[in-house]
Order: structure tokens, then C-alpha cells, then sequence
């Protein structure tokens, strides 16, 4: 697949990053080591800055994978006086990661864990949110609006292209499974736009 942000401008914008402590930078490292999905330091500063400009004390991520992005909400929320980050992941394993990361941070007072189904752990948590953030698996997005809907205060952080149209991006060397991701994404970018929320969607760098 093509990439969607220049090298050279991905390198800029994280050279604009400010330098991360050493348990978040051994993090990215193991990101890169491993081919692990993470956000990245300049969409993770985003995050930090966006729920440091709101004031976010009440956060959930749908699908955390081992805190990454994480960290980067608990440090904003413990700078903003105190609340919680809900970090949901299916594997007991990223569970287990991310809580000796995140402890080490010096957030275990203030994240949460859950080891489950996350469209299915927020549609049981008995609170509404100030930031959720939308990192499952492309195919289940579309399902997952009206449980975010419902539990929404101000903002969705969707971390992925798909409102940017990712699948005009898309080679046509692609399975057959992949192009059912993407046949599911216009409607998700649709859905997403017309909503009376606040929607932000953004590239991983």
C-alpha cells in the first residue's frame, strides 16, 4: 500500500515531538521491532494535547493494544487534576504488557484494565466519556457508532485513514477479505461526518 504521509513529512513532524521518557520510547521501539500497530509519537502527542485542551478526565479506548496510546491519555488526564482511562484489549497478554508499562509510568491509579470484547465492554460501562478513542479492527467501525454514540460527551478519536478514503489508496493487489474492510469504510466516514458530535480522525504516523 502506498504510503499515505510523505517519509520525509512524518520525519519532520516527529522531530516537532518533545522527547518521550525512557518506558515510552522503549515502547516505540518495540512497536517498531515487532510491526506492532501503534499510534506513534506525533498522533500520540495529539491526543495528549487534544484531552489536555478539553479538559478530559473520562476516557476509553476501544482496543488499546499494549497502552501506547495510552500513556499518552493518562498523562494528560493525571495533568488535568485526575479521572480514568479505560484500557480494553482482547489478549490477556497486552494486558499484561500494558500494565507493567503503564505502572512503571506511574499511571495505575489511573487506568483501568479490562481483558474482552471492547464494543461490548463500553455498551456495559455505566458512564459516559469525554474522549473515546476508535482503534478496533477496521471491519467492526461502522457497528461500533451507535454504542459510541450513546456514551459520547465531546469528542471520537478514530486513529486510522478511513475518513480519508484509505481505499482509493489501495493497490489492487488486495484479498478478498480486505476489500470487505473496505467496501464498509465509505459508510463509516459517512456516518461519522453527518453526526452532531465532534468526530476527529487522523493518519498514524
Amino acid at each position: 500500500m502506498p504510503e499515505l504521509i510523505s517519509p520525509d513529512v512524518s520525519s519532520y513532524l516527529e522531530q516537532l515531538v518533545p522527547p518521550r521518557v525512557s518506558e515510552l520510547a522503549a515502547m516505540e521501539a518495540y512497536g517498531t521491532e515487532t510491526n506492532f500497530p501503534i499510534v506513534g509519537p506525533v498522533a500520540g502527542q495529539l491526543c495528549y494535547q487534544l484531552a489536555r485542551l478539553m479538559g478530559a478526565q473520562r476516557i476509553f479506548e476501544l482496543g488499546s493494544g499494549y497502552g501506547y496510546s495510552t500513556a499518552w491519555f493518562a498523562r494528560a488526564v493525571q495533568e488535568n487534576g485526575g479521572g480514568v482511562v479505560h484500557h480494553v484489549v482482547w489478549d490477556d497478554n497486552l494486558s499484561q504488557m500494558a500494565r507493567k508499562h503503564l505502572g512503571a509510568l506511574g499511571y495505575t491509579d489511573i487506568v483501568r484494565f479490562q481483558v474482552g470484547e471492547a464494543v461490548e465492554a463500553l455498551r456495559n460501562t455505566d458512564a459516559t466519556f469525554d474522549i473515546i478513542f476508535n482503534d478496533i479492527n477496521k471491519e467492526g467501525y461502522p457497528a461500533s457508532i451507535p454504542v459510541i454514540l450513546e456514551k459520547l460527551v465531546l469528542v471520537v478519536c478514530s486513529s486510522s485513514t478511513t475518513c480519508f478514503g484509505v481505499e482509493r489508496f489501495l493497490t489492487r493487489r488486495i484479498t478478498p477479505p480486505q476489500r470487505r474492510v473496505c467496501a464498509k469504510l465509505p459508510s463509516y466516514s459517512r456516518t461519522a461526518a453527518s453526526g452532531s458530535q465532534h468526530w476527529l480522525p487522523f493518519v498514524m504516523a
